[in-house]
């Protein structure tokens, strides 16, 4: 039972789902808007904290800050138009989210070890959600053809839907954030894992 699922699209190009644009991290010293932006902050060689948002740089003297709010806050902030305290991170410490590009497949993933520099962030490619482990919580894209639907979360792990599929209930972000600070249930879709990509 330890064997992995084989994969439902091997040998059908023609219908197997493109996966979504990658998510690229760069400095937040370069010339990029940062109000709303998905952040990471640290140092290299020490490591990366992330589901963090930014707020536009503030200068105070010679120095360059990014106000830093968690996303939770972030999002509370943006729904009840309340304020939170938000700590300036010197900017050379903060890196962006940015949607990339789409690369040529690098082929089948390695299962070993991969082995990262400390020097930035790591980009992760987009993975399918039928590979892996567990999904609730996670960042997920939903993929239609060429449209990208972002910014939801996973409400439930993988579960046999009323047709057969093999689904997995999504919110968007908002109401997945405002499920905590207000215990509201988020209003959920299903939505076939074919379709859906870890982010």
């Amino acid at each position: 039972m330890s064997n992995p699922l084989p994969d439902p699209f091997a040998d059908r190009p023609d219908w197997a789902p493109l996966p979504p644009r990658p998510v690229d991290i760069v400095p937040a010293t370069g010339r990029i808007e940062l109000r709303g932006r998905r952040v990471l902050v640290g140092l290299p060689g020490l490591g990366w904290r992330g589901d963090l948002r930014a707020d536009e740089r503030v200068v105070q003297g010679s120095r360059t800050y990014v106000p830093v709010i968690p996303e939770h806050e972030w999002y509370r902030a943006e729904s009840e138009q309340v304020e939170v305290f938000a700590p300036l991170v010197p900017v050379e410490r903060v890196w962006v989210e940015t949607v990339g590009e789409r690369r040529p497949s690098a082929g089948p993933p390695d299962s070993g070890i991969r082995l990262v520099s400390l020097d930035a962030p790591t980009r992760r490619p987009p993975t399918p959600v039928f590979e892996a482990d567990s999904v609730t919580g996670r960042r997920l894209v939903h993929v239609t053809g060429a449209i990208e639907q972002r910014d939801l979360r996973a409400v439930t792990e993988a579960y046999s839907g009323a047709d057969g599929d093999i689904c997995v209930r999504v919110a968007p972000e908002l109401e997945w954030y405002r499920w905590a600070w207000r215990g509201q249930a988020p209003t959920t879709m299903e939505v076939p894992v074919h379709l859906l990509w870890l982010e």
